[in-house]
């Protein structure tokens, strides 16, 4: 008997139609593009794309966001591949996705829910789960007219997995009331992982962090750099959780290295403020690494969903080094989008162009000084601001202030300005 015997016959792989909508104001290779990135997302959540369509519209149906001849045309589709999923690369209202469900007769969900899915599956740690239900619930609140039964129909599959199995039967108090819980334990672990930061910030080395479009290779980068082996593979999503390293490289400055969720074009908002406590390592981060696919056709616009996401995060203004990754695979000549966007050429698999990078990384490190400072007791956050986010030195307790030698970077001498001693740190009897 053979192992297949044993285990019974594998499940059938989910096979899906995909589609979207194209505008006017879109480029139609944007919109293939998009498709093409969804079908690897339908694959990485474990199901096969059988059929994609595209409709060229004016405006978007408010019943079906698609036409009405259209839909019948994804039916067909659908029948003829003997799919039962379609996915939206669109986002779909509650409203619409009852409706083409109802028209097609199988399930419909959007990219929204297929990311949740993927990530109900990849998540491992138990902030990572907590963050993802949270997402999901947030996601699936507003579906809860006719959603439960829909669910309950279908047995389950890509699109609902995670809370979508457990909460059938619960109303929207309930929903709500867990949800309430989950930003509480999500608090706890912000406080956490500031604890951690400070405790980064007292070994005294800068923290740069690894950002990127999901795949690009920050986990290899970061194994590379540190001598780890982290989970990676070349599939989306791989790394959920965050992970720092103390990276020591010879002749160079030493630096922890944070390694944190890949981003994606149209990332949902659901994911963005469920994970918010994980993406605040940027903020406290001296330096971005921002690690770029220059294989992949679509850079310029993986590079631009990443800056926006960013700027949406508020550390955009950030110092950063672009580092152009997998160049061993590109064919074509690709100096001029190196030396167009000022990026450094690397191979994080075979190691070529990592001693230029990390020449780029010593070279924007912002620098730090030790500076002394006089701080009233009254301003409490100048106080907090050098613990957290510079190394005492030495203190000394005085009646209405403490006195501090704290080294700190650039960026944060400004603002504790007003508080500088021009003494010497030996003439002021500070304690070691």
């Amino acid at each position: 008997m053979t192992a297949r015997d044993r285990n019974g016959p594998r499940p059938r792989r989910e096979r899906a139609v995909i589609g979207a909508v194209r505008l006017p104001l879109q480029r139609r290779g944007e919109v293939e593009e998009s498709l093409d990135e969804l079908a690897e997302l339908v694959a990485a959540a474990g199901g096969s794309v059988v059929e994609r369509v595209v409709q060229e519209r004016k405006t978007l149906s408010p019943a079906l966001h698609f036409g009405k001849g259209k839909i019948e045309e994804i039916g067909q589709a659908a029948k003829a591949g003997d799919a039962d999923l379609f996915v939206s690369d669109d986002p779909l209202s509650p409203s619409q996705e009852r409706n083409i469900g109802k028209a097609l007769g199988i399930k419909v969900i959007d990219r929204t829910a297929l990311i949740l899915d993927i990530f109900a599956q990849r998540a491992r740690s138990s902030e990572g789960k907590l963050q993802v239900e949270l997402a999901q619930l947030t996601y699936l609140l507003p579906r809860l007219v006719g959603q439960w039964s829909h669910l309950e129909r279908l047995g389950g599959g890509i699109g609902t997995r995670g809370p979508g199995e457990t909460q059938l039967e619960s109303d929207r108090r309930v929903i709500r009331r867990r949800v309430m819980q989950i930003r509480g334990e999500l608090e706890r672990v912000q406080v956490h992982r500031r604890l951690q930061r400070a405790g980064r910030r007292r070994m005294g080395a800068p923290v740069v962090a690894l950002v990127g479009y999901t795949n690009a290779g920050k986990t290899t980068l970061l194994n590379r750099l540190a001598g780890v082996r982290l989970t990676a593979a070349d599939r989306l999503f791989v790394t959920l959780d965050p992970a720092a390293r103390l990276v020591e490289p010879a002749g160079h400055q030493a630096f922890v290295l944070t390694d944190t969720v890949g981003f994606i074009r149209k990332l949902p908002h659901e994911l963005v403020a469920a994970f918010r406590a994980t993406l605040e390592e940027l903020k406290d981060a001296d330096l971005l690494l921002h690690v770029v696919d220059a294989s992949h056709p679509a850079v310029d616009e993986h590079m631009r969903a990443v800056e926006e996401l960013l700027g949406e995060l508020a550390v955009a203004d950030r110092p950063t080094v672009l580092a152009f990754n997998k160049m061993d695979r590109v064919e074509s000549d690709s100096g001029l989008l190196v030396a167009r966007r000022g990026g450094v050429p690397i191979s994080a698999a075979t190691g070529a162009g990592i001693e230029p990078l990390l020449k780029a990384i010593e070279h924007a490190l912002p620098v730090s000084g030790v500076v002394t400072l006089r701080i009233p007791h009254a301003d409490g956050t100048a106080l907090t601001l050098c613990y957290e986010h510079g190394r005492v030195l030495a203190r000394a307790d005085e009646p209405d202030a403490v006195r501090l030698e704290v080294e700190l970077a650039a960026r944060l001498r400004g603002r504790l300005a007003p508080y500088v001693v021009d003494a010497p740190a030996a003439s002021l009897g500070l304690e070691d």
